[in-house]
């Protein structure tokens, strides 16, 4: 691992470590040279002596830098330093897929799409480059705060495809998004990355995976073996709709499922579409080849006939005829039977009566196997009539109400159509009773969600509107479309809910110009509380309105707070004025020679007057003797009650110049 601080290709100093993966380290890094974060990627020693994962690493590193999307992690560089091969990437400040699924639970159906397109998008594009993913997965794909998806990851899965088999982690990360062709050992194509997809779509809405197991071979065999699981009933709130894209991404067969990433996506677009969220459950074409199971025949069995040895009958002679002798098998004498033929001819016709009464009794009246014909949507009068023509009676008839079989036709038979039984067997027959009528509760009050959920299960269309009330909480209720206590037949009406966003919002005005009083008279008016604080300003006069939170045309609502910051007018400070004396030479009035008096009286006497926060004017706040012109500063202190400054100077008792400062 390398360690923070280290610098990669004289360019990127490492910062931390994000994460390991299947063959790679993740650290976070900083591009000297352009002043940006970015990650890079570091090959993991013990794939060091693979040549092929090496190559393969570089050269997927490589194309992937031609696959530019706004959601795709960009590839900035790639390199090799000391044997490490890496990849500098876009740092996508965030977490990945997995992590938000985990921690958010099953995503809702519009959310799932908005994140669903973004990727779809991305892979579609990646597929015109002719680069197929190969390990797409939650775990791949990264997701910020402002819900932007992007995906990583593209083309490092194929450097794994000699040595995946043998890692036990790095299978299990991707075997819960293996497509059943993969799974049985075949060809990793654009079909196989639109499955992984449609195995994403169902954990973003399911919030699990469809298939797990205690191995891989276990949740392998479940992707080619085990029918999809039903997300309509994991999530009844999920429209049949976006279950279909799940099932047609992951057909079983390649030949059903989407053609492309961007057919998928412009169906995956319209699925929350009124007009589609009861559409019909997607049903995979079914295969030409497919081997099917022919039922058994049943064979009758054969009529025992009845039958003697021709040896065995006496042939009794005509009267016109000679008599004739039946052969014995004993080898006596011949005996005349002239005698005896009347008798014979009576057993012969009670041997046939008994022949024929067992005949018609037992084979004639077997019961013989029919199979139940299919009576379904058949009136109760037709179905009857059919059942008796297979010798079979009904025995009774049960009623149930039916969406789509119309009042007074067959729902269903017990047996089963095609059901094999004997002749004379009863049936019984469900005739439907038409839609079933509901009386509509009232709504009003309640959460939108829970009444939204409960009126599309009766098979209403429910459409959400919003207005403002300020007697009807957010969120709730305020009336339906359809009156309470209305009975009807809910599939397919619509039923508009008008959902409550609170309280009307108030608009606030520019108070800049307002004074104190009547600021709070607006706040009381409307329902407002007002928060005063006061502040120093040199600009704003004492009282005036320096600041007001919310601004002017911002919505709130009744409750909430106006804060207001007001001036306090000038504070204390300190102005300095400079100032320059002129000197001027007294007239002289004698020749007597210079003393230090006469020095003296060649000086002009100066005397400073000032009025501020600590001086009076009616006293001197300086006095100077100057023999040249003089500048010097007067400091004035104002405050809020002396808000400018005054001054005059006087020289020999004549006042040379009066002013303000301020």
């Amino acid at each position: 691992m390398l360690e923070a601080g280290r610098n990669i290709g004289e360019r990127y100093k490492i910062i931390s470590h994000l994460g390991t993966g299947g063959m790679a380290t993740v650290y976070l890094a900083r591009d000297l040279i352009l002043e940006r974060e970015v990650a890079v990627k570091v090959l993991r020693q013990d794939f060091y002596t693979n040549p092929d994962a090496m190559r393969r690493f570089r050269r997927e590193a490589l194309s992937a830098t031609q696959l530019t999307h706004p959601n795709i992690v960009g590839v900035y560089d790639v390199g090799e330093e000391n044997g490490s091969s890496y990849i500098v990437m876009e740092y996508v400040k965030g977490q990945d897929l997995k992590s938000y699924i985990d921690e958010k639970g099953p995503i809702s159906p519009r959310e799932s799409v908005a994140i669903m397109k973004q990727i779809l998008s991305a892979i579609e594009m990646a597929h015109r480059n002719r680069i197929i993913h190969r390990d797409i997965k939650p775990q791949n794909i990264l997701i910020d705060q402002y819900g932007n998806v992007k995906i990583t990851d593209f083309g490092i899965a194929i450097a794994l495809s000699e040595t995946s088999l043998t890692q036990t982690n790095t299978l299990l990360g991707s075997v819960h998004y293996l497509s059943p062709e993969q799974a049985r050992g075949g060809m990793a194509t654009i079909k196989s990355d639109i499955y992984a997809l449609g195995v994403v779509l169902f954990e973003l809405l399911a919030g699990h995976v469809p298939f797990d197991g205690e191995s891989a071979v276990s949740i392998a065999l479940k992707h080619f073996q085990s029918p999809m699981p039903q997300l309509t009933k994991i999530m009844p709130t999920i429209p049949q709709s976006l279950e279909n894209v799940v099932l047609k991404a992951t057909a079983k067969d390649p030949l059903n499922r989407y053609d492309s990433c961007e057919e998928m996506l412009d169906d995956i677009s319209t699925a929350l579409n009124p007009n589609r969220i009861h559409e019909p459950v997607y049903q995979p074409n079914t295969f030409s080849g497919e081997t099917k199971v022919l039922k058994p025949v049943v064979e009758h069995s054969p009529i025992k006939k009845t039958a003697t040895s021709f040896e065995d009958i006496p042939i009794v002679p005509l009267d016109d005829e000679p008599p004739m002798t039946v052969k014995h098998t004993n080898n006596q004498p011949e005996k005349k039977k002239r005698r005896k033929w009347p008798w014979v001819v009576l057993g012969l016709m009670v041997v046939a009566s008994v022949f024929l009464f067992f005949y018609y009794s037992f084979v004639m009246n077997t019961p013989k196997d029919v199979e139940i014909p299919n009576v379904v949507n058949l009136t109760e009068e037709d179905a009857t009539k059919l059942l008796e023509k297979f010798e079979l009676s009904v025995k009774d008839i049960k009623r149930e109400s039916s969406e789509t079989v119309e009042a007074g036709k067959v729902l269903d038979s017990n047996p089963k159509p095609g059901t094999s039984v004997k002749t004379g067997s009863n049936v019984v027959l469900t005739v439907s009773t038409g839609t079933e009528k509901i009386t509509v509760a009232n709504y009003e009050g309640q959460d939108y969600e829970q009444a939204r959920d409960e009126l599309k299960k009766l098979g209403f269309i429910v459409e959400r509107r919003e207005d403002y009330d300020n007697n009807t909480p957010e969120g709730k209720i305020i009336s339906q479309s359809i009156e309470a206590g209305k009975e009807l037949i809910a599939k397919d009406q619509v039923m508009t809910l008008t959902i409550s966003k609170g309280q009307s919002p108030i608009v606030i005005k520019d108070l800049s110009k307002y004074s104190r009083q009547a600021i709070e008279d607006y706040a009381k008016q409307n329902g407002l509380l007002v928060s005063f604080s006061e502040k120093e300003s040199d600009s704003m006069p004492q009282g005036a309105v320096i600041s007001q939170n919310p601004a002017a045309g911002t919505e709130v609502k009744q409750g909430d707070t106006l804060t207001i910051v007001l001036s306090k007018g000038l504070g204390e400070r300190t102005v300095t004025k400079k100032i320059t004396i002129p000197y001027v030479k007294p007239v002289e009035t004698s020749q007597e020679p210079e003393t230090n008096s006469s020095v003296a009286a060649k000086s002009n006497v100066v005397e400073i007057y000032v009025e501020d926060a600590n001086f009076s004017f009616d006293s001197i706040y300086q006095t100077y003797k100057i023999t040249e012109s003089k500048t010097i500063d007067i400091k004035f202190t104002l405050s809020n009650k002396v808000p400018k400054g005054r001054y005059k100077i006087v020289r020999d008792g004549e006042t040379i110049e009066e002013g303000y400062a301020q």
